[in-house]
């Protein structure tokens, strides 16, 4: 059957490429032409099928005899498994007939002629018997190369006839258009029948083989099975089809229910429409009245508009001018502003000059006072003066002392007033009781206030500018720069806290201070007494800290008690107070300061530096004797032939970080930089002090009048640019890692010193001990003796 069906397949094509061209020519549907790349999608198109499957048990005469299998119980729609090729010739019958019947009579012939031709040829084909898996595929190969040649003779016969096409009118072109969808059409429903056919054909060949396997099968018992299995699958395909049976009931149901939801729909849109007609005619109703209406109001209405426009283009008029009136005055006003603006800016840059003018000279003034006040301290400092210049210079030193703000008020402008306190509570010029110590002072608040003059506008207001630019913290090179350079105040406690709790973030925990405030209330610390000892004798230059009755002392006070809980290796030692005090200035919050403290001790500093025993203090003493030979030489040659202790000038700078020892404007600088680099810092600016001063001290040549000079000579720095400058740029380089080095080397020393001296002390007491045990009755006075 499948044998048959193939070759009545290639004889149709080959009666379709060989008929006659005068059949193709009378026919009006002309197909359009077509190329290379329509001639492969068509061979495409057309091997869109697989091949079938060539039978490998019998085919043609042999198969004559053989008996049909049975019909299967289940078989496709309107599909004859029985005699699949009458279904097969019957489907292209009608197919062919569909299609021809579209055509004249002579074309009707021609195909009854050419359906007469192929029943032969299949009659023929189907006495054949040569089969083979050689024959399939030869028979594919042969029908792909008759379908290219069908094509091309197609294209051929296309071109021939397409002069009479392209001379055709416009109707006939819009006909030949509608014959060619419908021809595609009908490729696309021949499309689809082959599909059908060829799954009918799969079905029948699959019935085939089952057939033969049961009439092969010699057991009964396997025949039996076969049965069986065939009924399930029948009570399969029963049950199946009750499914979609149900879903059909189901889908009667839905559609109806659908059909009666339309009818409502219809019946609801069939009110809507007769209400619309309803409107339409009130509408038309109203319209007509209105019209008839109209004649008499549209009267009245033009009057009423003619005279409403004239006197809208009567106000438009005077706003007009009203509006032009108004732009000249405007133009007349803002001339006059520019030139008030011109005279105005003029005028503030004038004052500014005026003002930076009078500035500098007050500064020059201050230093003249400055210079006339220090000669008359050196005069007063000479030994052979006259007893008349004597009573002179004193005269002139208390008439300078004398010289107060009132002589200032001449003038009307006070430029740079040097208040009693500065921005921390820090007195500004110190009382002093002695008439040397008075005239020291002035000078000083002379100097601070020629260098505020000089540096507050010019040098000072770029660093604020870049600390208000600056944003966010984070370490680098430029918030480097710029702590060493100085906070501003307004940014300082800021800048701490951030330095603060960044180091000591590692230990720092919620809750913390307050336990060690609970764990102060609950015992009693033995520090505690010393600390109440320091607290009235901390920043008395401070009017924060003068008042026993000042705030900030009992937060001083809680501070100091939770660090000596907090590290007791140091408990409290004097100068802890100072430290403490400075970060509550700064810091405001006591538990902030706290936290400040700890880093200063803890992280900043040595150990052993706050102990009992002092010995980092000590070790970097030593160290700073020699950084001050490397970098003054001159000045430690002169300390060392007046044989100058620094020790006891330097010591308490280290200990308290300058605290009470610098003004305060140039400590905080001290401090800023401190907090972030360590305690290298300590040392530079150490150095930077005595080169500040380097020329000064060399003059001296006594070491008591060196001694007096110590006391009091870092409170007449008052340049703390200069000072920075000093300590950061000409004391490099300054490596840390040579500080540490030396300070390993000093600590050794020191540490076998003070082993040494203790065993001297315990040597000491033995003799002690063993000189008491052999005088008994204790010490023996001169005269017992002698008796």
């Amino acid at each position: 059957m499948m044998y048959w069906l193939q070759q009545l397949q290639i004889k149709r094509w080959e009666f379709c490429n060989n008929q006659p061209r005068s059949f193709v020519e009378d026919d009006t549907d002309f197909p359009p032409p077509v190329n290379e790349a329509e001639l492969d999608n068509a061979k495409t198109e057309h091997e869109f099928l697989p091949p079938v499957k060539t039978p490998t048990d019998v085919v043609g005469i042999e198969a004559d005899p053989l008996r049909a299998p049975q019909q299967p119980s289940v078989a496709l729609q309107n599909i004859s498994l029985k005699h699949p090729w009458i279904e097969i010739q019957n489907k292209v019958h009608s197919l062919c007939g569909s299609r021809w019947n579209k055509r004249d009579n002579g074309g009707v012939s021609g195909f009854e002629r050419i359906q007469d031709d192929l029943e032969n040829v299949a009659d023929e084909e189907h006495l054949q018997a040569e089969v083979g898996d050689t024959v399939t595929a030869e028979l594919q190969k042969d029908t792909r190369m008759t379908l290219k040649a069908a094509l091309v003779r197609k294209n051929k016969k296309t071109n021939s006839s397409f002069h009479r096409f392209v001379e055709g009118t416009g109707e006939e072109k819009a006909s030949l258009q509608h014959q060619v969808l419908v021809l595609a059409e009908e490729i696309k429903s021949q499309k689809e029948l082959v599909k059908l056919l060829h799954k009918a054909l799969e079905a029948a060949q699959q019935e085939k083989r089952e057939s033969c396997r049961y009439l092969a099968t010699a057991k009964e018992e396997d025949r039996l099975e076969l049965v069986r299995h065939k009924v399930r699958q029948i009570a399969e395909l029963n049950k199946q089809v009750e499914v979609l049976e149900m879903e059909r009931k189901e889908l009667e149901q839905g559609v109806a229910l659908k059909e009666e939801h339309i009818r409502e729909l219809k019946v609801h849109v069939q009110v809507l429409m007769d209400k619309n007609q309803a409107k339409q005619q009130v509408i038309l109703k109203l319209t007509e009245q209105l019209a008839r209406d109209m004649p008499d109001s549209v009267g009245e209405a033009d009057a009423i508009a003619t005279e409403t426009l004239y006197k809208q283009q009567e106000e438009i008029e005077h706003l007009k001018d009203d509006l032009e009136a108004y732009k000249t005055q405007n133009q007349f006003l803002n001339s006059e502003i520019h030139q008030v603006t011109k005279i105005w800016s003029t005028v503030a840059q004038r004052e500014k000059t005026l003002l930076m003018k009078c500035a500098r000279l007050q500064a020059h003034n201050c230093q003249i006072e400055s210079k006339y006040l220090m000669i008359l301290r050196k005069l007063q400092g000479l030994p052979d003066l006259a007893s008349e210049h004597v009573e002179m210079l004193k005269g002139l030193i208390q008439e300078a002392l004398q010289w107060d703000v009132k002589e200032e008020a001449v003038i009307p402008i006070q430029l740079s007033p040097i208040n009693q306190y500065d921005d921390y509570g820090f007195v500004t010029v110190p009382e002093c009781d002695a008439a040397d110590w008075k005239l020291l002072a002035k000078i000083q608040a002379l100097e601070i206030k020629s260098s505020n003059l000089l540096n507050h506008e010019g040098m000072e207001r770029p660093l604020f500018d870049r600390w208000n630019n600056l944003g966010e913290l984070t370490p680098s090179s430029e918030l480097k720069s710029l702590l060493r350079c100085g906070v501003p105040a307004e940014h300082r406690q800021r800048v701490w806290r951030w330095i603060v709790s960044r180091r000591v973030q590692h230990i720092h925990s919620p809750g913390h201070y307050q336990n060690l405030l609970k764990k102060c209330e609950v015992a009693e610390h033995p520090a505690s007494r010393q600390i109440e000892l320091d607290l009235p004798r901390t920043l008395t230059n401070n009017r924060h800290f003068m008042s026993p009755a000042s705030p900030l002392l009992p937060k001083l006070r809680r501070v100091l008690l939770a660090f000596s809980w907090q590290n007791p290796t140091i408990g409290y030692c004097q100068g802890l107070n100072r430290l403490a005090a400075i970060a509550l200035l700064v810091l405001e919050e006591e538990e902030n300061a706290f936290w400040c403290l700890v880093h200063i001790t803890e992280n900043l500093m040595p150990p052993d530096y706050y102990s009992n025993t002092l010995i980092g203090s000590q070790v970097d003493q030593r160290v700073f004797k020699d950084f001050l030979l490397e970098k003054l030489p001159r000045l430690t040659a002169h300390l060392e032939q007046h044989r100058i202790d620094l020790g006891l000038v330097t010591f308490n700078w280290f200990l308290v970080i300058f605290v009470d020892s610098l003004v305060s404007d140039i400590l905080f600088r001290v401090w800023d930089a401190f907090l972030y680099e360590g305690t290298k810092v300590i040392f530079r600016y150490a150095l930077a002090i005595f080169k500040y001063n380097e020329e000064a001290i060399l003059r001296i040549q006594d070491s008591l009048e060196i001694y007096q000079y110590f006391r009091c000579f870092t409170k007449t720095i008052c340049d703390g640019r200069k000072l920075m400058n000093i300590a950061f740029s000409d004391m490099n380089p300054f490596p840390m890692k040579v500080l540490q080095n030396r300070r390993s080397v000093y600590r050794l020393k020191l540490e076998s010193e003070m082993t040494e001296l203790e065993q001297i002390k315990a040597q000491y007491a033995k003799k002690q001990a063993e000189h008491a045990d052999s005088n008994p009755n204790g010490a023996v006075s001169e005269d017992e003796e002698e008796m």
